[in-house]
């Protein structure tokens, strides 16, 4: 079994987007590319955002601090710490409104 604070995880993961030039860090939470779950800390600086890209198949988002915007062609989400917005499947960006650290989940299809 596997235990880990993600309270400290997302305190260093923003730190390390501070110092970055592009305003942004990850790490992978728990998964790879062997498994079906995947799960990444994002940490964006305010104002930083993830271009818009293709959905990643079944994905969800839970903002562990901060407040995030996810735009897709059709509609917009914000959410704030503590919120879990699920992932429309379609092209998508996400942009911090404030320093923000998010929990991605992606569960790749066979």
């Amino acid at each position: 079994m596997q235990k880990l604070s993600l309270d400290a995880l997302a305190r260093e993961q923003l730190e390390r987007a501070a110092a970055a030039p592009n305003g942004r860090s990850a790490t992978t939470v728990y998964g790879g590319h062997e498994h079906t779950l995947r799960q990444t800390l994002l940490a964006l600086t305010a104002g930083t955002s993830l271009a818009e890209h293709d959905s990643p198949g079944e994905a969800t988002l839970l903002v562990l601090r901060g407040r995030v915007r996810l735009t897709s062609a059709d509609a917009e989400w914000e959410g704030r710490t503590g919120d879990l917005i699920a992932i429309p499947p379609a092209r998508h960006a996400l942009q911090a409104l404030e320093d923000a650290a998010v929990i991605l989940t992606v569960a790749k299809g066979d």
